[in-house]
């Protein structure tokens, strides 16, 4: 097992990318901690994962709330070796139809609650530990309508590369999984229904050369790869994991004859 008597810390770990990432953690021999908002999520998540995983009601904006989450995970635990600071939100932004508080909230979620959930878990890490932060490929593909979002998702990318500057004499690794569009609740709010998601997918997956879009299972693996030894060398990284959207968009099925 890849994570055999190594701790984790998830954030945003009761859904998505995050339960996917707990659930594999799990199953490669960690003990991991999730934190969520929603205690009922967390608890239905909690059965799922097993007696190898806790789960602590807390709101990354809440950088008290946050440290207090990280304490008790270490204290159930013992010091931490992962840290997978997942939790995020997207949020529309349109030039000329954009209000403040959403602006700053997606800033908030993304950036700052990122930076102080690797601040709060600083004290509890072991030396050679990973960090993982989440990025998205919305910080380099220009989407219209997510200023916040993607100035959020590059500010992930630039504060890793800091953080591994100064967290290396410690060998502590900070790098960044960068998901394209990936099958998670984020997209309930666009597509409510199974036809609508249906129908998005299908005209997302002409955008991405590989002809679909992702599972949060395939994210979850790049960040076990960067949890994990095999990555010992890796340093202040980004992942995509995006079928190759950022890479090679001119092979995407809509520009094929």
């Amino acid at each position: 097992m890849r994570l055999a008597n190594k701790t984790a810390l998830i954030t945003g770990g009761n859904s998505g990318i995050g339960l996917a990432t707990a659930r594999l953690f799990v199953k490669e021999g960690a003990r991991v901690a999730i934190t969520g908002r929603d205690r009922g999520k967390l608890d239905a998540a909690l059965k799922e994962l097993g007696p190898n995983a806790i789960g602590v009601v807390a709101d990354s904006t809440d950088v008290a709330a946050t440290e207090a989450a990280v304490a008790q995970a270490a204290k159930a635990f013992g010091k931490l070796d992962i840290v997978f600071a997942n939790a995020g939100i997207a949020g529309n932004t349109p030039l000329g139809g954009s209000s403040l508080e959403t602006f700053e909230s997606v800033l908030r979620t993304n950036v700052t609650a990122v930076f102080f959930t690797v601040q709060a878990a600083l004290p509890h890490l072991n030396d050679g530990a990973s960090i993982i932060l989440n990025g998205s490929v919305i910080s380099v593909l220009g989407n219209p309508g997510y200023a916040a979002y993607a100035a959020s998702k590059a500010g992930v990318r630039a504060m890793a590369r800091v953080m591994a500057s100064e967290l290396s004499p410690r060998r502590i690794r900070v790098n960044v999984v960068a998901p394209g569009a990936t099958r998670t609740p984020i997209w309930d709010g666009a597509a409510p229904t199974e036809a609508a998601k249906a129908a998005l997918e299908q005209r997302i997956a002409k955008t991405v050369p590989l002809g679909r879009i992702g599972d949060a299972d395939e994210v979850a693996r790049t960040v076990l790869f960067l949890a994990s030894d095999d990555a010992s060398n890796i340093q202040g990284a980004e992942i995509f994991v995006d079928g190759g959207a950022t890479a090679s968009p001119a092979g995407a099925p809509v520009y094929r004859g």
